[in-house]
């Protein structure tokens, strides 16, 4: 969707303060978690999750886009009500109905609502009987044994409450790669404006594109690091300095995530980069390479006796030891070094070639945009097709199609097909079909020969045995008509692990039947993980790196699967929407 400027004559609306994409999405689902536990009208609770969403999805950052005067209720999901609260969050840093939602309701048991098992009627129920407000009154409780005695809990409901707790403080340790991205893309375009810095990049896990990051660390070059740091420390985002020196300094922003800065001269930019963004095996590993061959290798460069050789790229570094370019993603020590002293680096998958996305959805189920407009967005991408897998009957909550709604959508795309011809993205006729307990598609195959590509999931029953979960899923490949399966674990990063299955059989059936697994790009699914990627690679199945966006503004996440998969040294020709879509098609024909 195109954002039309503010007709607001020369005026730019000014934020005051750092707002991140994150902090405006976790206001309105706390706003939303509150309105819940009281029990409000559940349209507007809906409304409210509907705008956080469409917030997560944005591929730029939303204070941005209000300085520039852009309309804020022409994205979708947000109405003129919701846009004035997000002006008025970033104008001011409160919101005045939020306040007044917690003067009646203590803010912090939107938190418990994340806790699995407990939704907002249970939670209110603690909070009444037991005066539980916050997440360690609730553990106190728990291990006291008084949740125990209350209508609709057991002590089994108890003993979860205590594990789901202790994994939950483990998860939320760590932000999604997505949301990290809008930190570092804050500060790091600040400190670019700094007097004397050079350059500036974010290294670590972030540079490395791990699901998900604990910290940031930032690398800056400047000849004078104590100027560097000063400016660094003026920082609006800042909330806690936790050391100082006169090249390095470690702060909290006000979003909960550390930042590690580190100043160096430009001439060991390459040594520092390298060391900086890891991982510590990979340096380790690299260092005894340089060692091996009497040189001393660390963050200021490499050194024969007391004279520099190299430092100033990384490429200098890699050199100096008998090896190529290794990417950030491969530097896990999985491998990759002994991989590049052979030659055999993976030539890694990148966006540009990609040629389609085969998984979205539009409003026919949950998504937010048209046919027409998903098309549209499809073709500004370049994309030569894109699947359009609504949700299947059985996601009732989802408004999933029944057969005859499917039918009729798949005649509304054969007539948008040759209403635009070749000159737009081609819409392929596809579903997201839910995969039922006992491993059968939730359409008859009528109706499923009649679609261009499949895509087949698990969308309940996360709680079934390994053993069943897993025969479930291999029965569904069993049809013939099945082709892609669906975030192959069901897990949302953060929130709920996957369920129990065994990949390494949903791997080697998908490989026998001729099916495919793939990687879901949300930013909150990043389903397969990087190491059953690079399995599933290994095996001979190819992936699909799909989007499951729920409007145009989804389908910028690509880029997430995409860093996914080439962590899992996954390359081109390994994925299945790399291909034009008469190669594509060819490839479904089971």
């Amino acid at each position: 969707m195109i954002l039309r400027k503010a007709l607001v004559g020369t005026a730019v609306h000014e934020c005051s303060m750092t707002v991140h994409n994150a902090d405006i999405s976790a206001l309105f689902n706390r706003m939303a978690d509150l309105l819940e536990i009281e029990g409000a009208n559940p349209f507007r609770i809906r409304a409210y999750r509907r705008a956080a969403a469409t917030i997560d999805d944005l591929p730029e950052n939303i204070a941005t886009m209000i300085a520039e005067g852009r309309i804020l209720s022409d994205l979708p999901g947000i109405g003129d009500d919701l846009a004035a609260k997000i002006e008025e969050f970033a104008m001011t840093g409160h919101l005045k109905a939020l306040e007044e939602v917690e003067a009646r309701t203590p803010s912090t048991l939107a938190l418990l609502t994340s806790i699995p098992g407990l939704g907002p009627k249970r939670v209110h129920q603690l909070h009444m009987a037991l005066g539980v407000q916050t997440l360690e009154d609730l553990a106190k409780a728990a291990k006291e044994g008084k949740i125990r005695h209350l209508p609709r809990f057991s002590v089994e409901a108890e003993a979860k409450i205590l594990q789901e707790i202790a994994q939950f403080r483990e998860r939320n340790q760590r932000f999604k790669i997505s949301t990290a991205e809008d930190f570092a893309h804050g500060l790091t375009a600040y400190l670019k404006a700094g007097p004397g810095i050079v350059r500036v990049v974010a290294a670590g896990s972030f540079r490395r594109r791990r699901e998900t990051v604990g910290d940031l660390d930032i690398l800056v070059t400047s000849e004078n690091g104590f100027k560097a740091i000063e400016y660094f420390l003026a920082y609006d985002g800042i909330a806690r300095v936790l050391a100082k020196g006169p090249s390095r300094s470690t702060v909290t922003l006000k979003a909960g995530i550390q930042v590690d800065i580190r100043v160096v001269p430009e001439i060991s930019y390459g040594a520092a980069l390298h060391y900086f963004t890891g991982s510590k095996t990979h340096n380790i590993a690299v260092r005894k390479l340089a060692q091996a061959m009497g040189l001393k290798l660390n963050e200021y460069g490499v050194f024969k006796g007391s004279r520099r050789i190299a430092g100033r790229t990384e490429e200098e570094i890699f050199s100096s030891v008998g090896l190529p370019f290794i990417e950030p993603e491969l530097r896990e020590d999985r491998g990759e070094i002994e991989a590049a002293r052979q030659g055999r680096l993976p030539i890694l998958v990148s966006v540009s070639d990609i040629r389609g996305d085969l998984h979205a959805h539009t409003k026919a189920s949950d998504g937010k945009n048209t046919l027409a407009e998903m098309a549209d967005a499809a073709t500004m991408l370049g994309y030569e097709y894109l699947a359009i897998s609504d949700h299947s009957r059985h996601a009732t909550v989802a408004h999933g199609l029944d057969s005859k709604r499917l039918s009729a959508q798949l005649d509304e795309i054969d007539r948008l097909n040759d209403q635009h011809g070749t000159e737009s993205c081609r819409l392929l006729k596809s579903c997201e079909v839910d995969i039922l307990e006992d491993g059968k598609l939730d359409l008859p195959d009528s109706m499923l020969k009649r679609l261009d590509v499949t895509v087949c999931g698990v969308h309940f029953r996360f709680d079934l045995g390994i053993e069943e979960q897993t025969r479930r899923i291999i029965h569904a490949m069993d049809n013939r008509h099945f082709h892609i399966l669906a975030h192959p674990t069901g897990r949302l990063l953060g929130d709920r692990p996957g369920y129990a299955v065994d990949l390494d059989r949903v791997i080697e059936t998908a490989k026998t039947h001729g099916c495919f697994l793939e990687v879901n790009a949300h930013p909150s699914r990043l389903d397969l993980d990087d190491l059953h990627c690079r399995q599933t690679r290994n095996v001979g199945v190819k992936l699909a790196i799909s989007t499951d966006a729920h409007s145009t503004l989804g389908l910028s996440a690509m880029r997430h699967g995409v860093d996914q998969a080439r962590r899992g040294w996954v390359e081109a020709a390994d994925v299945l929407n790399t291909r034009p879509w008469n190669d594509l098609k060819k490839m479904l024909a089971r």
